[in-house]
């Protein structure tokens, strides 16, 4: 196969590495009451189970954090989509909830390690005022698998059964690193870095503009993933008596974000971060308000917004990431990635209990409050203000 030159790599290819890496991540989401029913257990238990995906998502990140640029970016990401067959496909015959959730955290490594990776790839790649753009391709590859991984999954529990939907994601992953595998063959060596690091720079985490995109992070998947765990709940209640297969077409809501996230990044290049950090976060918030009367409408607009904002917001975060830590990308990433996977296994925690004991209100009005506390942040990101906006990709 022909060798792509930095300008004919098409942002589908960067999306579609997105899909690949992440369709595992959140998919076990939409069949929460399944997995519940599964085991016998309560819905918050169900769910500590199912997002043990982010503690490894931040082990894995930390790990590459630490190995710095010592990892071959191609390689490690083919291997690490490889591997991660085998935890998926043990999941289908995992004995109980412990062994589920154990596999959800090797999951979560993988695919981790994967992202991360590919990730100071692509920032090294393009590098400059290039970054946004294939950062938002990527970003929003990553909108779309959880798009297809939720839909694939309630699908799957209908047709196939909960423990057979886990071979259908593993055939997935295998097709998946074959693919990259081959189109990662054809994409010339990144621009020159830097001398590689021995591992994670403390001066790196001293940057302020990082620590705050660290804090952003951790807030913007505390919010996430506190709003779409407990929502498939609320969409099986009496109140809106959706069915397995019907709640799958709510997760549909994701579409406007894949058309739109890009549009974030290039107003981060007319604006500034900061600025255009605010206005997603702004519109994320208002996405809640929405979901306040519990209607079915208005809970779908709610979300609608709410991803938009979140995934904007998003795309943001690791373009500024990408560059503010261009000397250690690998690190930066890597950081990134612990900090917004622990604010998932958190989020996943602390809301559990708030939906428990307290309801659905109460999950929404905790996130409101974690996206504030991520605006508060996303005031530091105070260098982006002379960038031009990004070229589209491919």
């Amino acid at each position: 196969m022909p060798m792509m030159s930095r300008d004919q790599v098409p942002s589908w290819f960067i999306a579609g590495m997105a899909i690949v890496t992440l369709i595992d991540l959140f998919a076990t989401q939409a069949i929460l009451p399944a997995i519940a029913a599964r085991f016998s257990v309560a819905p918050a238990t169900a769910g500590i189970a199912v997002n043990a995906s982010t503690l490894g998502m931040a082990a894995g990140g930390l790990a590459i954090g630490l190995l710095g640029d010592r990892v071959d970016r191609r390689r490690g990401v083919v291997i690490a989509l490889a591997l991660l067959t085998i935890p998926t496909a043990l999941l289908a015959i995992a004995p109980n909830l412990v062994a589920f959730g154990l596999l959800r955290i090797a999951q979560g490594v993988l695919m981790s390690i994967a992202f991360a990776l590919a990730v100071a790839f692509l920032g090294e790649r393009w590098g400059g005022m290039r970054t946004a753009g294939a950062m938002a391709a990527y970003v929003t590859g990553n909108i779309a698998s959880n798009l297809l991984g939720r839909v694939t999954a309630s699908v799957g529990v209908s047709v196939f059964g909960s423990h057979n939907s886990f071979l259908l994601f593993a055939a997935v992953n295998l097709a998946g690193a074959v693919w990259v595998a081959q189109m990662l063959k054809r994409v010339g060596a990144p621009e020159a870095v830097g001398p590689a690091m021995p591992g994670m720079s403390v001066s790196l985490l001293r940057d302020a503009r990082l620590f705050c995109a660290l804090l952003v992070g951790f807030m913007l998947l505390f919010a996430f993933i506190g709003v779409f765990t407990f929502v498939g709940f609320e969409l099986v209640k009496p109140h809106l008596a959706l069915s397995m297969a019907q709640s799958s077409f709510v997760y549909l809501v994701f579409v406007p974000s894949i058309f739109l996230t890009t549009r974030f990044g290039q107003l981060a290049g007319r604006i500034g971060v900061d600025r255009a950090m605010i206005v997603a976060l702004a519109v994320a918030l208002v996405g809640l308000v929405f979901m306040i009367p519990q209607t079915f409408v208005a809970l779908m607009a709610g979300l609608t917004l709410f991803a938009v904002g979140t995934f904007g917001a998003q795309a943001i975060a690791t373009g500024h990431v990408a560059r503010v830590g261009a000397a250690n990308r690998a690190q930066a990433s890597g950081a990134y990635l612990a900090a917004y996977f622990t604010g998932g296994l958190v989020g996943t925690l602390l809301l559990g209990l708030v939906y428990a004991r307290a309801g659905w209100l109460a999950v929404i009005a905790s996130s409101a409050v974690a996206l504030v506390i991520a605006a508060l942040g996303a005031l530091r990101f105070v260098d982006s203000r002379t960038m031009t906006a990004a070229p589209e990709m491919g």
